[in-house]
């Protein structure tokens, strides 16, 4: 007897795909389609399984994976020996020669000799404010600042100097934006420390008061924003704005530096460059206008001591900003060139040593611009330097008003009641010497 074999019609795939049960051993695959997400590893899969649709949202949109790719292979970066001599080889600064021998060059001995001509001569700046009561005020703190952080440059410069040449291809990413980044702190503390004292010689000029209340609050405001900007404005490049991974826009004269960081940096100081000559040109502009004030009263003695004040006034202003540019500006524009120019396109990118031992240098002439030529600090330092102790009734006796960073003023009206004076005057006088303003007592 035959058997007769049934056959059913076979449903339509549009059918199959809507009576088809979830679970079944037969199923189309997966098409995975882009998602509406932002991650580009974010998938929606159509015709999803309950036993899979659970993982598959779990996954949808989640970045922890290629965070965590990245993140190690930016801390790898920052540990890879190998960058150091990638970056320096592309930039050109790879001198097989010169670098792989161990022996310092004859320059850098030259440059450690002023650097420690620097740290001594700050230390001492240090010391002497430390050691003379009668310069605990606010205003020889200023100058504390800014003999802290030369001090601090001429550190690094040194450690900077022993850490390169062949030394510099044994340091990983990490050590080696350390010993840049600390040059760049210590050097931006100098200048935003010379910032602070023009800002403190203007506010005073302007106030003629020594001695308030608000001093005290301004300047520890003033000395904290050296510091912090300081530590941000050098730390920027290890926190992430570097190069590491973008070799076309590095740096030729800090190969792991960017491009655009240099700029950045370059900027910012030539700001503050001209802030310092406004500050210091209207604070000259003060005391030529009180100069005239005293003329157009007739008042000839006072009148003609106040010109030689305005005279040397002048001479110190046009010390300082002549200095500071000298010191700063071939620094600036080796830094713009580096900027502009392709790899290994510019010769003199490779003598970057030299111009920054002159921004370097420029700690060494702070504490003679700003100390050593006031008579009492040039008095208190050669005492510390001779290890003589000063008398005991020294620093409780009299003596001159202090000086605002380098210059001195005398007493407003507002002082006269419990500081009466001798002279009497409707404005403050300024005796310059040599390039701090003393007062008349």
């Amino acid at each position: 007897m035959a058997i007769r074999r049934l056959r059913f019609p076979r449903p339509s795939p549009a059918k199959e795909k809507l009576h088809k049960k979830p679970g079944s051993l037969i199923e189309p695959p997966l098409q995975p389609v882009k998602a509406l997400s932002p991650c580009p590893l974010a998938f929606v899969w159509s015709n999803a399984t309950p036993t899979s649709w659970g993982h598959r949202v779990g996954t949808m949109g989640s970045t922890s994976v290629p965070l965590v790719k990245a993140l190690r292979s930016s801390v790898s970066d920052y540990v890879n020996y190998d960058i150091i001599v990638r970056h320096y080889n592309y930039t050109g600064k790879l001198n097989t020669s010169a670098d792989r021998e161990n022996s310092i060059k004859l320059t850098s001995v030259v440059f450690i000799l002023i650097c420690c001509f620097i740290i001594l001569e700050n230390i001492f700046v240090l010391l002497t404010i430390w050691k003379t009561k009668k310069f605990h005020r606010p205003m020889y703190y200023f100058i504390g600042n800014l003999a802290l952080s030369d001090l601090l440059a001429g550190v690094a410069y040194t450690a900077n100097l022993l850490l390169s040449g062949a030394t510099t291809y044994k340091l990983t990413p990490a050590q080696w934006f350390l010993r840049e980044g600390s040059m760049f702190v210590a050097l931006s503390a100098s200048v935003f420390s010379l910032l602070a004292i023009a800002i403190e010689r203007y506010i005073t000029m302007l106030k003629m008061k020594l001695h308030n209340g608000s001093n005290n609050f301004r300047l520890f405001l003033l000395i904290s924003a050296c510091w912090v900007i300081s530590l941000i404005l050098g730390g920027l490049p290890i926190m992430g704005w570097n190069c590491i991974s973008a070799l076309p826009s590095c740096s030729t004269v800090l190969p792991l530096y960017h491009k655009h960081y240099i700029l950045f940096c370059t900027t910012v100081f030539t700001l503050l460059l001209l802030s310092i000559v406004i500050l210091y040109c209207r604070i000259y502009s003060l005391v030529r206008t009180r100069s005239r004030r005293l003329t157009f009263r007739k008042n000839m003695s006072k009148a003609s001591r106040s010109s030689e004040k305005s005279l040397a006034l002048l001479k110190t202003v046009i010390i300082v900003l002549s200095v500071f540019i000298a010191c700063w500006a071939p620094l600036f524009i080796l830094l713009l060139l580096d900027v502009g120019c392709k790899v290994k396109t510019c010769d003199i990118l490779f003598r970057a040593e030299y111009f920054l031992v002159l921004a370097v240098l420029n700690s060494g002439t702070n504490p003679i611009i700003y100390t050593l030529t006031n008579k009492e600090m040039r008095r208190a330092f050669i005492r510390i330097m001779s290890c003589c102790k000063c008398p005991s009734g020294d620093s409780a006796g009299k003596f001159k008003r202090p000086i605002i960073a380098g210059m001195e003023f005398s007493r407003s009206k507002s002082d006269n009641s419990s500081h009466p004076q001798k002279d009497d005057g409707d404005n403050p006088e300024t005796i310059m010497s040599s390039g701090n303003v003393n007062s008349s007592s």
